[in-house]
C-alpha cells in the first residue's frame, strides 16, 4: 500500500510539472497555469474512476491531491530559471507521468477484477487522457496523435510487460519499477530517435 501511494504521488507530481511547463510555454497567467496543471494530473484518473464506477472520483474525496498539484506547480514555477530547455523538461516529466499513471490504472483494473486487455486499456486511459485534455485546452494536437510521439503505444507495451513479468518469480515492487522505467525509457528513446508508428499517406 505504501508503494501504491508512492506511485500515485509520483504520477501526480510528474504530470503537474508537465502541465505547468506546457502552460508556461503558452505564456498563461497563474490561474491558467494551475488549471492546466490540475487537468493534466487528474484528467486521466477521473475518466478511469468514472469507467469503473469509483464515485465520487478520488481527488474530490482527497484534498491532499489538490494541494500536491498546487505545490508541484509552484515549485516548477520557482525553478523555471534553472530549466534551460523547456521542451526537454516537458518531455521528461510527461514520460515519467505516463509510466506512473499507466501502472496505477493497471492496478486499479486488477483491483476490480478486470481481464488483462481491459487492465491495459484502463492503464493507457489513466496515463494518456490528462495530457490529451491539456493539449486540447492549449490548442495543440494532442501528443497521443502526433508523429514521433509514441504515447499510448508505450503504455500498451508497458502493460504487456507488467503481466509478462508476473509469470516470473519477481517481487511485485520490482515489477512495478520495471514497468514504469520501461514506459519512460521507450518513450524517451522514441522521441530522441524520432520513432513513430507508420502513417497512411493521402491518395
Amino acid at each position: 500500500m505504501e508503494f501504491f501511494t508512492f506511485i500515485n504521488i509520483g504520477g501526480t507530481i510528474a504530470f503537474a510539472a508537465s502541465g505547468t511547463l506546457a502552460a508556461m510555454r503558452k505564456d498563461l497567467d497563474i490561474f491558467g497555469l494551475l488549471v492546466i496543471a490540475f487537468v493534466t494530473s487528474v484528467g486521466g484518473g477521473t475518466i478511469r474512476d468514472v469507467l469503473i464506477g469509483h464515485l465520487p472520483v478520488r481527488w474530490i474525496l482527497d484534498s491532499s491531491i489538490i494541494l500536491l498539484i498546487i505545490g508541484s506547480a509552484g515549485i516548477t514555477v520557482l525553478l523555471r530559471s534553472k530549466i534551460e530547455h523547456l521542451d526537454k523538461a516537458l518531455t521528461f516529466f510527461d514520460s515519467l507521468g505516463l509510466g506512473f499513471f499507466a501502472l496505477r490504472g493497471i492496478q486499479e483494473g486488477i483491483s476490480v477484477q478486470l481481464n488483462i486487455p481491459s487492465c491495459i486499456i484502463l492503464g493507457t486511459i489513466t496515463a494518456c487522457f490528462g495530457g490529451v485534455i491539456r493539449d486540447i485546452m492549449l490548442n495543440e494536437i494532442p501528443a497521443l496523435f502526433r508523429t514521433g510521439q509514441l504515447y499510448a503505444t508505450v503504455c500498451i507495451v508497458g502493460g504487456g510487460l507488467f503481466f509478462a513479468l508476473q509469470q516470473l518469480n519477481i517481487s511485485p515492487e520490482l515489477i512495478d519499477i520495471m514497468t514504469v522505467l520501461s514506459i519512460f525509457g521507450i518513450r524517451t528513446l522514441a522521441i530522441k530517435k524520432n520513432i513513430s508508428l507508420p502513417k497512411i499517406n493521402k491518395m
